[in-house]
């Protein structure tokens, strides 16, 4: 009889699983849930403040990919489990499956007060046209770039493309003839910004910081924010623009589940993915809290092969067998300014990092045309 597999997401771990397991299995009835049939290309957001890209080349009509796969695009927004994750309920109705792959992605926690001042860039196209217009009416000024993270939860943080919002500010201003008119600060609780990258790119960050006379507040925890000012246990200062991204937590549906949750509200997984105490429900990316180093990325890249384990252990255990795949731990990533870019990879040998090099910036944007010929 055939299977039916459901993934809920239609992003980086979502639409990975989806290949992987139409690739294993070319009977198998898939369904994908998610509010659009669209993906959004996230690490190119850097790029719309600038011009460099529009809103439409990273918006990617998922229409023709589910239809090259064979899949059953179901619109709609995941609101809760039955039958230990055997139905979805949506709120365009329920969806029955044999095995679930969990991949809609996670939340940013907005608790701090004043928090609607800010801009967070990761939230989408929106944001970054936000960023785009405000930097383009600006004479001059003061701006603010910085993050935080869940302190109940390590990984569930994104700093590395407030890194290059911050260099990309910076030079697109230089460009333009007028970064004198504006002080830029980088701040974040941490004392050595970009810790997970490892030592070498703390170094080369804050290097890179100083020489573009970018003002750093370190080190101190988030009190909130007002119209125009950061406020910190270690003082406040001014800004007239404000880029914050906050840690991260689960989905709010998630609240209305059984799944087992981390401190930090991610969805408990094992080495293999699978949801803790349930059968044939995998997660993946960031809707899930991993075994593994507390560097461990939540990044696209992670997103991918964790995706990739999860979809090979479900068509094993729908075959009889077993669950034995396990995903590495990998970090990977180009830390660009629009011209150039800083390589930084880190697993559990090694940890590399490259200065800003100019070849850097072209395989980011050669990666990103590869990576999305896959489902335009």
């Amino acid at each position: 009889m055939m299977k039916k597999a459901t993934v809920i997401g239609a992003g980086f771990g979502a639409l990975t699983a989806v290949r992987k397991l139409r690739a294993a299995d070319a009977s198998l009835e898939i369904t994908l849930i998610s509010p659009r049939p669209e993906m959004i290309y996230y690490p190119s957001l850097i790029w719309i403040p600038s011009g460099l890209r529009q809103p439409g080349d990273l918006r990617i009509d998922l229409n023709n990919f589910f239809r090259k796969m064979n899949v059953k695009y179901h619109q709609g927004s995941a609101q809760a489990l039955e039958d230990a994750g055997r139905t979805v309920i949506t709120d365009n109705g329920k969806i029955e499956n044999d095995g679930l792959i969990i991949a809609s992605g996670g939340r940013f926690i907005k608790k701090l007060p004043g928090i609607e001042h800010a801009i967070t860039p990761c939230e989408g196209i929106d944001a970054a046209v936000q960023i785009r217009d405000r930097l383009k009416s600006m004479q001059g000024g003061k701006i603010a770039v910085g993050f935080a993270g869940n302190p109940k939860e390590p990984s569930a943080m994104r700093g590395g493309p407030m890194f290059e919002f911050l260099f990309g500010i910076d030079k697109q201003l230089r460009k333009e003839g007028r970064r004198d008119k504006f002080d830029i600060t980088f701040f974040t609780p941490a004392e050595k910004p970009g810790a997970r990258l490892g030592p070498k790119a703390v170094q080369g960050l804050v290097e890179e910081m100083k020489k573009r006379d970018i003002n750093t507040h370190l080190g101190h925890k988030m009190k909130g924010f007002e119209a125009n000012k950061v406020k910190t246990e270690g003082g406040e200062f001014d800004a007239d623009l404000i880029l914050f991204m906050p840690g991260m937590t689960g989905n709010q549906w998630f609240d209305n589940t059984d799944l087992p949750r981390s401190e930090g509200g991610l969805i408990k997984a094992d080495q293999h993915c699978r949801v803790e105490g349930f059968d044939k429900v995998y997660v993946a990316g960031d809707s899930g809290s991993f075994p593994g180093p507390e560097w461990m990325p939540k990044q696209a890249h992670m997103a991918d092969l964790q995706a990739e384990a999860a979809a090979h252990n479900l068509v094993a255990e729908f075959s009889g067998g077993q669950a034995s795949e396990t995903f590495d731990v990998e970090l990977v990533c180009i830390v660009d300014s629009h011209n150039s870019g800083m390589l930084v990879a880190r697993t559990k040998d090694r940890n590399v990092v490259l200065p800003p090099l100019r070849v850097m910036h072209w395989a980011k944007r050669a990666f990103e045309k590869l990576y999305l010929s896959k489902y335009r």
